[in-house]
């Protein structure tokens, strides 16, 4: 198991009485923002979209973007305990001044969960990637079996997944023959990332109210009726191995950290790489 310590400026912090805490890829800051600055877990990001709705005519055709406020912090997933630390610095006039961080640990995907195995259930698939650097990775969540982020990694970790007649995409995280079965639901997140070019994608016990996921032939789709992408089933990897919603054109103006993948169905009984 391993972890990395993540520092970065908090936006927002408040002074008022915890409210409850935020979720993964929900807000936690920016302006006009009063609601809670406390994450379940957390990497703040800040200013990550302006108020805009489409990208400017040198970019691609086509591609919509969501609103955001001007300054925009957003939970991350990482462990459930953060540490607040203050970074000081001198002033040319000897003074010193301090600024809130946040210190985190990044997540891993352990977890004490069994799952339905190793064995591909019936009504149920693999779902990987077929491009380098992720070739043969497989969709899970982390925690595995849990709520969480939506990540391509290892085949000996695969989750099994169907899409339902309502575009939900399922996992099964419940123990092979065990009724009722458990299930999670992909959650796509409305705000966008990296500059618009992304969105997040995350798994709760919750169905999924926004956009839908479909095959298409046997690569995995998602659409929602306010975006547009020119192609419906481009998707990122990126840092951790978490998975995006590519808003974008495929291989076009790829952000750092990630690599465009497109994901696919495979219903061999076992996973392999």
């Amino acid at each position: 198991m391993h972890s990395l310590n993540v520092a970065a400026v908090a936006i927002g912090l408040l002074t008022t009485p915890a409210l409850t805490q935020q979720s993964a890829y929900e807000q936690c800051g920016g302006t006009g923002y009063s609601g809670s600055s406390d994450c379940v877990s957390v990497i703040v990001r800040q200013n990550l979209l302006p108020q805009r709705t489409h990208l400017p005519k040198t970019d691609p055709p086509n591609r919509t973007l969501l609103p955001l406020p001007p300054d925009y912090s957003q939970c991350q997933p990482g462990t459930a305990s953060t540490t607040l630390a203050t970074a000081t610095s001198t002033t040319a006039a000897g003074g010193s001044t301090s600024t809130p961080t946040t210190i985190v640990t990044a997540p891993t995907n352990g977890s004490a969960a069994t799952g339905p195995g190793t064995t591909l259930q019936d009504g149920y698939l693999w779902i990987r990637a077929v491009e380098d650097p992720n070739f043969h990775k497989y969709l899970q969540s982390a925690p595995l079996y849990s709520s969480g982020a939506a990540v391509i990694d290892v085949y000996t970790q695969a989750g099994q997944f169907n899409v339902d007649a309502d575009g939900q995409l399922v996992q099964l995280v419940s123990g092979a023959g065990e009724t009722p079965a458990k299930l999670l639901y992909a959650h796509v997140a409305g705000g966008a990332t990296r500059d618009g070019r992304t969105l997040a994608v995350t798994f709760a016990a919750e169905k999924g109210a926004y956009g839908a996921f479909a095959w298409q032939g046997d690569a995995l789709t998602w659409e929602a009726a306010n975006v547009t992408r020119p192609n419906l089933s481009a998707w990122y990897v990126c840092e951790g191995q978490a998975l995006f919603v590519n808003l974008g054109n495929y291989l076009y103006e790829t952000p750092d950290g990630c690599a465009d993948e497109t994901i696919h169905y495979y219903n061999d009984k076992t996973a392999n790489d």
